[in-house]
């Protein structure tokens, strides 16, 4: 594979995560909940992902509020797990795009069917083209490049709305 070719997907990825800048109306303190509504990961069940192993969606019924979002559930038992350890559940980065938050930038535009768990944590993408290619053959440069930035991505898109209202 040519250096070149290599980089397309990257360059679409990074493209696709940066396409969609965010807005102040995309956040509840500190989660990415898109352009419209109040909540998080579009109404999938962030729990789902660790226990069925794919993005299922939530339901309104089965809700649960954190950091000022609403999150869905496809079970009451996903709810409870969530309740008891949101940490552990929730996406980093506040639901924003990995490849986004790596290259400085938060899109609240971000696709739940495009997703990896690696060490334990979930991570989510704009699309899902190049991931096979580009994030799965090195996670780790590219999610502690996303750790640098997130502290001042989180700063000026969340700390700085929280001071202006």
């Amino acid at each position: 594979m040519t250096a070149n070719r290599s980089r397309a997907p990257w360059s679409f990825l990074t493209f696709a995560c940066l396409l969609v800048v965010s807005t102040g109306e995309s956040y509840a303190d500190g989660v990415n909940t898109g352009y419209f509504g109040n909540v998080a990961i579009l109404g999938y069940d962030p729990v789902a992902y660790f226990t069925d192993g794919r993005p299922t969606k939530g339901s309104p019924e089965i809700a649960k509020k954190w950091l000022g979002a609403t999150w869905y559930f496809a079970s009451a038992n996903h709810r409870d797990a969530f309740a008891s350890e949101p940490v552990r559940y929730a996406p980093q980065y506040g639901g924003f795009c990995t490849l986004g938050t790596a290259f400085e930038q938060a899109s609240a535009n971000i696709d739940p069917e495009a997703w990896r768990i690696v060490d334990g944590k979930l991570y989510l993408f704009s699309g899902k083209e190049g991931l096979e290619e580009d994030f799965d053959a090195a996670p780790a440069p590219i999610i502690a490049k996303a750790d640098a930035q997130w502290p001042g991505i989180e700063a000026k898109e969340f700390k700085a709305r929280a001071g202006a209202n």
